[in-house]
């Protein structure tokens, strides 16, 4: 079962109380998920459920603009990889993404990688990334997804996967 809070855009990720998927680390036993924004239909626990590839379950925010995601461990975590998908089968948008770490449970963070995903529906639909990020002793990760780099259209964040390795 997967632990969630719903936190306010721009938060700092740090529940009170705190410090500190699918192939790879098992998220839902290891961390609690903090997201700023979930639809019904696609909840955040979709990342987790092992439904990844073109097609598969993905999360979707219910509010425009820029999502934040952070996974808060229970006990820190060594990390050699991250790997996110993402789909966007009807808009033509660039969606970037961004990968931060801490390791002093969420009172700073480092950025590792920023990467936009290029969406050109009906061709490019879907994009798969797996990022070196050697980190030992991680105790929060922070995903940032900005759904159109443009701000053009009324897209939402969205992600298909989300796993550590």
């Amino acid at each position: 079962m997967l632990r969630k809070h719903v936190i306010p855009p721009g938060s700092s990720g740090l529940p009170s109380g705190r410090g500190g998927g699918t192939a790879g680390l098992d998220i839902p036993s290891l961390a609690t998920v903090l997201v700023t924004s979930e639809s019904s239909e696609h909840p955040v626990d979709h990342l987790f459920d092992g439904r990844n590839g073109p097609g598969g379950t993905r999360w979707v925010a219910s509010t425009e603009g820029e999502q934040t995601l952070v996974l808060v461990f229970d006990v820190p975590q060594t990390i050699r990889e991250v790997a996110v998908e993402a789909e966007e089968p009807v808009a033509s948008r660039t969606q970037v993404t961004t990968l931060a770490v801490s390791k002093d449970g969420g009172q700073s963070y480092q950025e590792v990688v920023r990467q936009e995903f290029n969406f050109s529906a009906p061709g490019t639909t879907f994009e798969r990334e797996v990022w070196n990020v050697p980190a030992a002793g991680m105790t929060n990760l922070r995903v940032t997804v900005q759904p159109d780099k443009g701000g053009r259209s009324s897209s939402r964040a969205t992600l298909t996967s989300l796993s550590l390795h």
